[in-house]
């Protein structure tokens, strides 16, 4: 019998969707033995090296780190299928500026009972991905959807030399 290999790719939004009640109810149990305090601590390092490396690993599947990349990873990986909407307000080689007007990470947080996990889960992720996709690249951001704005605010502005 042949065997078969499929190359079986979800959207990022699914993504989280799966990881989301398994980590949750790890920290939840963690928690309850070591305290509230301490795993969110250790939830936030594990997050941001593994943000760190899918910076690394993107930045190696797209073929570069550019502005260019990136602005491929907002709009084929993070935004896919409506994930979130976008509206570019500036895109060059130096800047890549846009507002989030939608996000389904929220509206699927909120769906699971987990909106207070989903900026650690999601949002808190945008800042150490950068580390690994390129660090000469800074992002600025001052309001997210999930803590209750109307809109994120994503700056991304390479660094001054």
């Amino acid at each position: 019998m042949k065997k078969t290999s499929y190359d079986v790719r979800i959207t990022h939004l699914k993504c989280r969707e799966i990881q989301a009640p398994i980590v949750s109810s790890l920290i939840q149990g963690f928690a309850e033995e070591i305290g509230s305090d301490k795993t969110i601590e250790v939830a936030k390092k594990v997050i941001r090296k593994d943000a760190t490396e899918s910076g690394k690993k993107l930045a190696q599947e797209y073929s570069g780190n550019s502005m260019s990349e990136l602005s491929k990873i907002v709009k084929e990986v993070w935004a896919k299928d409506g994930a979130m909407k976008i509206q570019i307000i500036r895109e060059n080689d130096n800047e890549l500026f846009f507002d989030v007007t939608y996000c389904g990470y929220v509206q699927m947080y909120e769906k699971m009972g987990l909106k207070e996990l989903g900026f650690i889960l999601s949002c808190s992720r945008d800042f150490p991905f950068m580390e690994g996709f390129n660090p000469e690249i800074e992002l600025s951001r001052a309001k997210t959807i999930m803590e209750g704005a109307g809109y994120c605010d994503f700056r991304y502005k390479k660094k001054e030399a």
